[in-house]
């Protein structure tokens, strides 16, 4: 074991994050959350939707210092995730869908456990005790990296990094250690309201506050049942996740492309059109998002996006595949492909009538 200094400490954690590819690393206090309040209330309101695993204990959410007795530090972590842009082969007929980019290839969280992990070790090196986490465990970690200067919360929630834009995932080691903070860092938004005035849903219903019942992320991803009407037409082509009040930010033209080969475009999934996806069986579906956040949601509920997909973009070309999704797959795929097939022939029927 080393003999502790915190600036010593710092230091090697710091050189560590680097060399293991994260963009920043900075330091909070272990101190309890500033949005604490407001999280529980937001929780009280229902905005959580059917993400029930984020009403149980809400004071570890809350406190670092619950989930690690006797931490004095959260060191906060930025990892760069941005695949640049990548387009759909031309050659597949039909409308394409898109998917949030930071499931374009493997799973994010194996990778980056690994990376922390390294860093949990260069830790225990000066005594420290730690656990870690990237978006998996009880952390409200945004306020740490607000607190720790890692950027700053935007008025839709996603994390802004003044040098690489929105478009990186954030992670943090809970230590025992004391370790010098860093200082806050000003929030730049400004009166930029561009988040709140595009989001397709209009799930951000004032600055820093996200309404999950209403989020393309949350209805496309984590909501377990039907899509409700009411949101079906705004998803559009979106078949996975929503990338927009990321690509409007104006912090955005800071992105830089990843150099992490394991988080850019895999091939594969630009060689599909709505149409072929909807076709997919079991196997064929998991061997193309074998190790991809995809997968997670299973085909059933990816398929009940391509319905909603083809019935936003879809034509009568579409339709013999939405038929026989109707006819064969379960009740929440069916669903969903009737009401495409409703939505696509009530607009070709307005098309020749000359309505708009």
């Amino acid at each position: 074991m080393s003999e502790f200094s915190p600036k010593s400490a710092k230091q090697a954690v710091r050189l560590a994050a680097r060399e293991l590819g994260f963009l920043d690393c900075r330091i909070a206090k272990a101190d309890r959350a500033a949005h604490a309040d407001a999280f529980e209330k937001w929780l009280k309101d229902g905005a959580n939707a059917e993400m029930k695993w984020m009403e149980k204990t809400p004071e570890r959410r809350t406190d670092p210092r619950k989930v690690v007795p006797e931490a004095r530090s959260v060191i906060c972590l930025a990892f760069n995730y941005y695949p640049g842009d990548q387009q759909p082969d031309p050659k597949m007929p039909g409308p394409k869908g898109r998917i949030a980019r930071y499931s374009w290839n493997s799973d994010y969280h194996d990778l980056i456990e690994s990376k922390l992990a390294d860093l949990d070790e260069t830790l225990k090196i000066y005594g420290g005790r730690q656990r870690y986490y990237v978006d998996t465990g009880p952390v409200l970690e945004r306020d740490h990296a607000n607190e720790a200067g890692l950027g700053w919360s935007g008025k839709s929630t996603v994390q802004i990094h003044p040098k690489f834009g929105p478009w990186f995932f954030l992670c943090e080691l809970i230590t025992t250690l004391e370790l010098e903070p860093d200082p806050q860092m000003a929030d730049h938004c400004g009166k930029c309201t561009r988040c709140l005035d595009l989001c397709p849903t209009g799930a951000i219903t004032e600055p820093h506050r996200v309404d999950a019942r209403k989020c393309i992320s949350y209805l496309t991803i984590e909501n377990p049942g039907p899509i409700p009407i009411e949101y079906r037409r705004a998803i559009g082509d979106r078949i996975y996740g929503c990338d927009e009040c990321l690509e409007v930010c104006p912090w955005n033209r800071f992105a830089q492309r990843s150099r992490e080969q394991q988080l850019l475009g895999r091939p594969a999934i630009f060689e599909h059109s709505l149409r072929s996806f909807l076709e997919l069986d079991t196997p064929s579906f998991q061997k193309i998002f074998k190790k991809s956040p995809v997968k997670r949601i299973k085909r059933e509920r990816f398929l009940r996006n391509v319905c909603v997909a083809l019935g936003n973009v879809g034509g009568q070309d579409d339709l013999p595949v939405l038929q026989r999704a109707a006819d064969t797959e379960e009740e929440l795929v069916r669903e969903h492909a009737l009401w495409a097939i409703a939505e696509i022939q009530a607009r070709t029927a307005n098309v020749s009538r000359g309505v708009e």
